[in-house]
């Protein structure tokens, strides 16, 4: 693993909040929509555990450390027009929605 680079099992284990979450919201809509409706109450999906592997897993972590470093750099230049030597929220306020079409 790279030093400057994220730990593939930090983000795998938000990966998996993640899906936690989600099937969580969805048992509980399915759950809410089989009492709205008779036909819906015997057609419940069943769950199907999520998983990543390691190569989807080290292309996470390259694609979030790309991402976070064009945003420093972006904020970085914000704020070295504005005379300022350090980052604040402010400059990563202002080029978060370009970052974001851009990616």
């Amino acid at each position: 693993m790279e030093v400057n680079s994220f730990d593939p099992d930090l983000i795998h284990s938000i990966f998996k909040l993640v899906w936690t979450r989600r099937a969580l919201e969805r048992e509980k809509n399915e759950s809410a929509d089989a009492l709205d409706s008779e036909a819906g109450a015997g057609a419940s999906k069943k769950s199907r555990p999520t998983s990543a592997n390691g190569n989807a897993l080290k292309l996470s972590c390259e694609f979030l450390r790309i991402f976070v470093t064009e945003a420093v750099q972006r904020a970085a230049a914000i704020a070295e027009a504005e005379d300022v030597s350090k980052i604040e929220a402010t400059h990563l306020e202002r080029i978060l929605p370009q970052l974001l079409l851009d990616f």
